[in-house]
């Protein structure tokens, strides 16, 4: 059995390439509103009371928030890395109480804000993520 290799249309792999940073960079917004949000609460313990297992709560938290932001930036079609939004800020809603720093009022509600906005941004951005991993598997 041979197989014959046709040439790649270089123009055209180029314009993908431009679609697919274009989307990146401009309709899923609620990606780097996420990002922004899991940034935030790594930083947060800098300009908040805190005490170290608050501290490395809100600092792993938003770290695997942000990478699962730019995961999202990145993969477009990734409909997992949606949920995964929704999964953490979850967890960082409930850390305040989980965690045992409810009562450190600045970064609870850096917790309870940055969650919620991860929640809210991963539930926006699903059906446009979901629609694009569709258009990616019906493409191939």
């Amino acid at each position: 059995m041979f197989y014959q290799l046709t040439p790649v249309d270089k123009a055209s792999t180029a314009t993908s390439c431009a679609e697919v940073q274009e989307m990146n960079l401009k309709s899923r917004w609620q990606d780097w509103v996420a990002l922004v949000a899991g940034l935030y609460a790594v930083l947060s313990p800098i300009w908040t009371t805190t005490e170290a297992s608050a501290t490395w709560t809100m600092v792993g938290l938003g770290a695997l928030l942000a990478l699962a932001a730019a995961w999202s930036v990145v993969r477009p079609d990734a409909v997992v890395s949606e949920w995964t939004h929704v999964a953490l800020g979850a967890l960082l809603v409930l850390s305040p109480w989980v965690m045992g720093f409810a009562n450190l009022t600045g970064l609870s509600w850096t917790a309870w804000v940055t969650g919620a906005v991860a929640v809210v941004m991963g539930l926006w951005a699903l059906p446009e993520s979901r629609s694009e991993h569709v258009r990616q598997v019906t493409a191939h």
